[in-house]
């Protein structure tokens, strides 16, 4: 049980670190990893699939967010939104594999549906950037352990 709930909590961790909410879940990794009581590729994989729903998750809210943009309580000014919006048409989709990058990289995928990107695509490129870093932070871990 202590297990499962391990794993849930690594999924939390990287699906809210994924979100536009100020978390991290490189750190979670890091520290199960070290722990030595888990499945190096489970942990991958727990995070990858939880880092790739929360970047689903903004895609769909940039699905809906132009139906609030007028709205007095909107958080984002419409000049940011539509400084968003050509950066995206100036990279293009290949900026999804800067979604792993911190600060920068959940507002691209927010963007992204926004700019009705077609799913398969985005999914595609979040999955390598995300699973990419997850990995790249795993081997370095575990090639520093003794």
């Amino acid at each position: 049980m202590f297990e499962f709930t391990s794993y849930l909590g690594l999924f939390l961790a990287a699906f809210a670190a994924a979100t536009l909410l100020p978390m991290q879940s490189e750190a979670v990794l890091a520290t199960m990893l070290v722990s030595e009581h888990y499945v190096p590729l489970i942990l991958l994989a727990v995070a990858t699939a939880g880092n790739v729903l929360g970047s689903v998750a903004n895609w769909a809210l940039g699905i809906g967010v132009e139906h609030f943009k007028h709205k007095r309580w909107f958080p984002v000014s419409e000049a940011k939104l539509e400084k968003s919006q050509s950066f995206y048409q100036r990279y293009g989709y290949w900026s999804l594999l800067l979604s792993w990058v911190p600060i920068i990289g959940d507002p691209i995928t927010l963007v992204a549906g926004v700019m009705r990107e077609p799913f398969w695509r985005f999914l595609l490129l979040v999955s390598l950037a995300k699973g990419g870093r997850y990995l790249l932070l795993t081997l370095l871990v575990l090639g520093s352990m003794p």
